[in-house]
Formats: structure tokens, C-alpha cells, sequence
């Protein structure tokens, strides 16, 4: 089992080590004052200020504790500070959840960031992402792998990486997919495979522009760029075999995986050769989903060269391998084999960059902690002022 051997060599323990972190400067807080402080603030219809919510989740020291932050993390996006909630109170409520054995909540807010405002960092979700790979659930990590799409948050080559392993580990499953996951599948492979220009990074797109081409065949453009960072134009089966036009012109030793191949050539043979886009099997959620998942002629223009690409396919298939072009070793291994070779280099800007990161961190929360207590020093101040004023008003 690739799990089995994946402790050895994915993220460190000097990467996943919480001794940094856990290093800054303590501010102890009792939980339950500071949640009596929020509600009452609430209940007045006044802002919580960013520094509380952060202590909050710095404080928290139980998996019961957790739900409590859930509940006023939802509260603060949801008031007039939403946009405050500060970096590190993200990276901080993410190791919480791990520390805490609370995975599914980390999970659950990062999914309904808009509810919760929980927008991760690239350090953070790796963080994230090689807790799941460790225990071998892939598809929880490929979860996390399409929030970094959506942030379009592949900068880095140890996330590019982390999700290469996760999106290879778990087609390896043959999972059953809905066409809502194969889109998002196909959309991180594709945004993913585009950072690698070499043999995983060209079959990670073929992939991608194949799973994304199903959509588009069954659902209608509208269906595949909805909410994606994605190109608005028809043609993503057409963009998959020209993927594979370019590694047969390509004079270079970059070659397609031959399960990625095979696992497009079932992709191709699943789709109707008329579309069926009414009959998908798959619900709408109301009268918008439906005018924008509507096919359009254009859509059924695309569809109808269904034939025309599943022959074009088997040709360059066949050329690519009368090139020897085509890669024995699966995808699987492949992306394996770059996680062993180079992820242990990619973590050292990494780990410079958190300890930046935490240090930048650690001096803007000073500033606000004195810039909290001038403001109650002056608050104190201009009440003493009143009270005194009130006092001789009285005298006289």
C-alpha cells in the first residue's frame, strides 16, 4: 500500500512541527469570559475586534472547544469585522483542528470558507493536505487539493507536489465519481499539472481537459467555468488531444502515462454520442442552476464532434506509440517518485518563509495589542472626563 511507505517521506517532521508555533508569545485567556465578552458585544450590535477571535482560538484546549470557535468564527465572518479575521488566527484554528483531532471540522470550515471566512495559507495547507495523505484518506486530501485550485494556490512546489501525490493516490482508488467531482478533479489536475512542464504535468492536463471535456459534453460550458478559475471556451476534449499533439511534435523525452491514457479512452467511451445532458442523472438546485446548466445549440455543436475526437484519439495514440511515447509506469508512481526525489528540497524555502511568516505575525499582533490598550486608555480617560464634568455640573 502506498500509505504504508508515504510516512517516510512526505512533509517532515521538522515541517509539521508545532514547536515554532506553539514558541510565540502566550496570552492566556479564559474561554468562557472572552465568549460572554463576544455575546454581550453582539447583543449590543458592536464589532468584535479581531485580536478577541484570535485569543479565542490561541486558547482553545479541547476537541469540545473546538465547536465553540466554529460557532464564533461563523459569528465574527458574520459581522461587521468579517474582513479582520487575521492570517494567523486561520493558520492557528487549522493546527488546532489537527492537534485536536477535529480533521473533519478543519475540513468542513475550509470547504464553507464563505460561511466561516477560513482562507489557508500555502504552508497552511500543506499542513492540511499531508495530515489526510499520511492516513491514506485521499479523497479528503484531494478536498483540500480543490480549495488550492480554487485559490489558485499551486505556488509553491511542495503544494504542487502534495497534490499530485493526493490526485494520483486517489484515481488510483477507481473512485465512482459524480459529475460535480469529476469537474473538480479535472480542474485541479489541469491548474496543478500546468506548474510541471514534463511528463506528470502533460498527462495531470490530459487528464484534467478530459474530465472537464465530459463535463462540458454532458452539462454545457456554463456547467464546467461556473465558479472555477477556469477558460470560458468550448473544446476541452479538443484541448486534451491537443495535449497529446504536443508530446508527439514535442523533439524532447516527455512521454504520457499509459493509465492516464487508458483511464481517457474510458472517459471518451462513457459519453453518450448524442448528448444527454437533460437525463445526467444529477439534480438541479433550482431555477438559476437550471438556465445556466441549460445546453445551448453551441453546447450540442460541441458535443456532436464526439465521433470526430474518439477517433482522433485512437490515432494519436497510436502514434505516440510508435514514438515510444507513452510511459509504462503509472501515473501513481510517477508523482510518487517526485515526491520522494524533490519534496524534501522544496521544504526549506518553506520553513524560511513560515518562520518570516511567524515573525511578521507575531509584530503585527503586538501593534494591535498596544493599539487596543491606547484605545481603552483614551476610552477610560474621556469617561473619567465626563464623570468629573457630570460631578461639578451637579456642584453647581
Amino acid at each position: 500500500m502506498p500509505s504504508v511507505h508515504a510516512r517516510r517521506w512526505l512533509l517532515s517532521a521538522a515541517y509539521t512541527d508545532s514547536k515554532m508555533w506553539e514558541a510565540r508569545e502566550k496570552d492566556p485567556q479564559n474561554l468562557a469570559v472572552l465568549a460572554n465578552t463576544m455575546d454581550r458585544t453582539y447583543d449590543r450590535n458592536l464589532p468584535v475586534s479581531s485580536l478577541i477571535m484570535s485569543r479565542f482560538v490561541d486558547n482553545i484546549s479541547s476537541r469540545e472547544e473546538i465547536d465553540q470557535a466554529e460557532y464564533y468564527l461563523y459569528k465574527f465572518r458574520h459581522s461587521p469585522n468579517c474582513w479582520y479575521l487575521r492570517d494567523w488566527t486561520i493558520h492557528g484554528w487549522i493546527r488546532q483542528c489537527l492537534k485536536h483531532g477535529a480533521r473533519d471540522k478543519a475540513l468542513h470550515t475550509l470547504k464553507n470558507k464563505i460561511q466561516y471566512g477560513i482562507f489557508p495559507d500555502d504552508f497552511t495547507f500543506n499542513l492540511l493536505m499531508d495530515s489526510f495523505i499520511k492516513d491514506a484518506d485521499f479523497k479528503s486530501a484531494c478536498s483540500v487539493v480543490e480549495e488550492v485550485m480554487l485559490q489558485e494556490a499551486f505556488d509553491l512546489p511542495s503544494t504542487q507536489i502534495l497534490s499530485l501525490y493526493a490526485l494520483g493516490s486517489y484515481l488510483a482508488t477507481r473512485p465512482q465519481l459524480a459529475v460535480s467531482e469529476e469537474r473538480a478533479l479535472g480542474a485541479s489536475l489541469l491548474i496543478c499539472g500546468q506548474k510541471q512542464d514534463n511528463t506528470i504535468g502533460l498527462s495531470a492536463q490530459l487528464l484534467g481537459n478530459a474530465f472537464l471535456g465530459k463535463v462540458e459534453n454532458l452539462k454545457g460550458i456554463h456547467a464546467v467555468f461556473k465558479g472555477m478559475p477556469l477558460f470560458w471556451g468550448r473544446g476541452y476534449l479538443g484541448r486534451a488531444l491537443a495535449i497529446m499533439e504536443r508530446v508527439a511534435a514535442a523533439s524532447s523525452d516527455v512521454k504520457l502515462s499509459k493509465d492516464t491514457l487508458g483511464y481517457v479512452n474510458d472517459l471518451l467511451h462513457d459519453l453518450p454520442l448524442t448528448s444527454e445532458s437533460d437525463s445526467s442523472g444529477e439534480e438541479s438546485g433550482g431555477e438559476e442552476d437550471k438556465k445556466e446548466n441549460t445546453v445551448d445549440e453551441d453546447d450540442q455543436a460541441e458535443a456532436a464532434k464526439l465521433p470526430e475526437y474518439v477517433k482522433k484519439f485512437k490515432e494519436l495514440s497510436s502514434q505516440l506509440e510508435s514514438q515510444g511515447k507513452v510511459e509504462s509506469t503509472s501515473f501513481q508512481d510517477l508523482v510518487t517518485a517526485l515526491a520522494q526525489q524533490n519534496l524534501a528540497a522544496a521544504e526549506t524555502p518553506d520553513l524560511e518563509q513560515y518562520e518570516s511568516r511567524v515573525q511578521a505575525w507575531e509584530a503585527e499582533k503586538r501593534q494591535l495589542i498596544q493599539r487596543e490598550k491606547e484605545m481603552r486608555e483614551k476610552a477610560e480617560q474621556e469617561k473619567q472626563e465626563r464623570l468629573a464634568a457630570m460631578a461639578a455640573a451637579q456642584q453647581v
